[in-house]
């Protein structure tokens, strides 16, 4: 794997909608095709064609390669894009609580680009569970420093969802 391979992986996410979900087995095959520059088991590899799968609708047949890419070891990023987009096919497939499990810890790792990801897919399962409140705690909270004012009362609120105090 290098520049050019990801320049390639890039141009090849780009395509994705002018396949439509008619042809949304020649998107996966493209992928396919680039994971298998890869050693096999590499877990980039795995990644991608859970990625592929999952965007065009197999969140079931996703799951086990995401889960695979983990165990197998991916670089930081690619980890927690790994542990965002596992939650939701996890969630999408019923299995909302681990989800939750699995995006918790993600909420004390370092800070980066994908921080409100993390909440807004945890919000998501933590919703399926009928735990709203915590999830609407936690988009509030995601959202408030992304406001041009409000800030502060929006996090007091987002706390006072989950604290049950009056905010």
């Amino acid at each position: 794997m290098d520049d050019d391979w990801e320049k390639r992986l890039a141009a090849t996410w780009d395509t994705l909608d002018a396949y439509g979900e008619e042809n949304a087995g020649e998107f996966r095959a493209a992928i396919d095709e680039l994971a298998a520059e890869l050693p096999e088991g590499d877990p980039v590899g795995l990644f991608e064609r859970a990625c592929a799968f999952d965007s065009t609708g197999h969140s079931d047949r996703a799951v086990p390669l995401y889960q695979e890419a983990l165990e197998r070891g991916l670089p930081p990023y690619r980890r927690r894009r790994t542990a965002v987009q596992l939650a939701s096919s996890l969630r999408n497939t019923g299995r909302a609580e681990e989800g939750v499990a699995l995006l918790t810890p993600e909420l004390l790792a370092p800070s980066d680009e994908l921080d409100d990801a993390v909440r807004a897919c945890l919000a998501l399962c933590l919703a399926s569970l009928g735990r709203e409140r915590e999830g609407l705690a936690l988009a509030l909270g995601a959202l408030a420093p992304h406001l041009p004012r409000y800030q502060r009362s929006m996090a007091n609120y987002a706390r006072a969802l989950v604290e049950d105090t009056p905010a």
